[in-house]
């Protein structure tokens, strides 16, 4: 896509491989077509596309300035959420990507009353899913612009955010970058603060420690070394022959 030609979509970036001191993972989590790889393209990119391949998934990287330092940032778009007669019907990919972050995104769509519903069982997964740790969670309520077909009311988005104890924000991913930035940048800068500042000498010595053990690979062969060396036992044969 020409659209992320500025960021990679990749697996996760090896530690020892990551140009920045300090990589942030953030997943973010919604039901089908409330807009989340267009908040995530467009925070990237500050670019909006209105038309995306639904419930792909992918995992976006891009290197960042946060207060003066350069920041690796990677955000896991995951597929659209959606609830059965038995609750939530979501891939493993969720709960994985769940796992994986420092933090999680909830979007749901101001003209989608059941996306908002579905927010309350996305956090009850989160929860679940993080049994050994909590972890910061945002909730953003996407197209705000679409005020003629809107169908969640303005005060709903910060009262269930005051209930579940996390930021809100009101946001549209086609109008405004502004808010969108200002959602996903404030929490990159949270994050930031949290995390310890790695060591230069310590990550290049944990480099060293993996590269020692390592067999020296033997050189190549002087083919114009070995012709002499024929030569000349060659010689020494025939040498050997006249003497006799």
């Amino acid at each position: 896509m020409r659209l992320i030609q500025n960021m990679s979509t990749i697996a996760e970036y090896p530690s020892a491989e990551c140009p920045s001191k300090r990589v942030i993972k953030i997943a973010v989590i919604g039901g089908s077509g409330v807009g989340k790889t267009a908040l995530v393209v467009r925070f990237l990119t500050k670019r909006f596309i209105g038309d995306y391949e639904r419930n792909v998934g992918n995992l976006y990287n891009r290197e960042v300035q946060i207060d003066g330092e350069q920041v690796a940032i990677q955000v896991q778009d995951t597929p659209g959420v959606e609830v059965n007669a038995n609750g939530l019907n979501c891939t493993d990919q969720v709960s994985r990507s769940i796992q994986w972050a420092d933090a999680v995104v909830m979007v749901f769509s101001v003209t989608d009353c059941r996306s908002f519903d579905l927010i309350g069982q996305l956090h009850q997964l989160v929860t679940r899913t993080l049994t050994d740790r909590s972890l910061p969670i945002i909730l953003v309520a996407n197209k705000a612009d679409l005020l003629h077909v809107r169908h969640v009311d303005a005060q709903e988005g910060p009262l269930l955010a005051s209930v579940l104890g996390c930021s809100f924000y009101e946001v549209s991913a086609s109008e405004d970058y502004s808010q969108v930035h200002g959602a996903f940048h404030r929490l990159c800068v949270d994050l930031a603060k949290q995390q310890p500042q790695t060591p230069v000498n310590a990550a290049s010595s944990g480099t060293e420690k993996k590269r020692s053990p390592l067999i020296p690979r033997p050189k190549s062969p002087n083919m114009q070394d070995l012709k002499r060396r024929f030569k000349q036992v060659l010689s020494a044969k025939v040498r050997t022959v006249t003497s006799v």
